[in-house]
């Protein structure tokens, strides 16, 4: 599959960078070198996940997982957003003892060649990834360029912090650029893990998509009595939709199923991934359940 190509991709790039920055880091003394190389690490580790997670969520349903693998995507996106926020708490935790021990940085230049060969690698195996996650919908990969690309902007903020330090001498902004790197990588870990956590509690899908399955379904309105019990959900990269269509009861199977399949298939175009369950009730069983409820309430 192409996704998992790709995602082996980015575990490859990743090692690479990680053992560059760490062999780096450790000779020019710099708490944000070291630190990128630690944030590195914690992408090759989610990039591994990442690959996993797609290769297991790309199988098909089998009798133990009857709707798919699709939600492992989102347990690696949610383990890989957690990974951010241990990297960016790990950089503030090496910046502060950096503050408060300040140790002199060495060869600075070969710090921010490294941290420019870094972010042009995964700039460019980022973009990518990202785009290769949002065609296809999949969790685990946008989390995996969003690794990517966080990579990017803090190495770009290290090269600066050591340019800086090498013209005035001031290695206090070597920790106070990492501290600042690591509350953005924070900041924007907490918005993937919104996206990568819901699906997990079974949250409905975006206004905006349920508004185009209501938009669907109102097309076919002069077809069928109503539709009720509409319920959404996201497993990975597919969108589940199911719902109830009340029909004519003088509509014979094979026109109601005829209709069920053009609903679906317009959502199903509509939608990246759609799985589609219309549950098809003749008007007469509707009418009586509607007065069993209502004489329910009255008693």
């Amino acid at each position: 599959m192409r996704s998992s190509k790709i995602a082996g991709l980015s575990v490859a790039s990743n090692t690479f960078v990680v053992l560059l920055k760490l062999i780096v880091g450790i000779i020019t003394g710099s708490v944000a070198v070291i630190s990128e190389a630690i944030h590195s690490s914690l992408d090759l580790a989610a990039s591994v996940i990442a690959f996993f997670a797609v290769r297991i969520a790309n199988k098909p349903p089998d009798p133990k997982h009857p709707y798919g693998h699709g939600k492992f995507e989102n347990v690696s996106g949610t383990i890989e957003t957690l990974l951010i926020f241990i990297a960016g708490i790990w950089i503030i935790y090496e910046s502060v003892h950096k503050i408060i021990d300040p140790t002199p940085i060495r060869l600075p230049w070969l710090g921010i060649i490294v941290m420019l060969i870094g972010a042009v690698l995964n700039f460019t195996v980022g973009k990518i990834v990202q785009k290769v996650g949002r065609e296809t919908r999949s969790v685990a990969m946008q989390s995996n360029a969003l690794h990517l690309l966080t990579d990017v902007y803090s190495s770009l903020g290290v090269a600066v912090s050591l340019l800086l330090v090498s013209i005035t001498n001031w290695t206090i902004l070597d920790p106070l650029i990492g501290i600042a790197i690591a509350l953005y990588i924070i900041k924007e870990a907490f918005h993937l893990v919104k996206e990568s956590f819901n699906p997990l509690v079974d949250t409905g899908l975006a206004e905006k998509e349920e508004k185009v399955i209501q938009a669907i379904l109102q097309s076919y309105k002069h077809r069928y009595i109503e539709y009720h019990d509409l319920r959404t959900r996201r497993s990975g990269s597919e969108e589940h939709v199911d719902l109830h269509l009340v029909v004519p009861s003088a509509m014979n199977v094979e026109m109601a199923h005829e209709l069920c399949d053009e609903i679906e298939k317009d959502i199903q175009e509509s939608l990246h991934n759609a799985k589609v369950l219309i549950h098809i009730e003749p008007e007469h069983e509707r009418i009586l359940t509607v007065n069993k409820a209502n004489n329910t309430l009255n008693d």
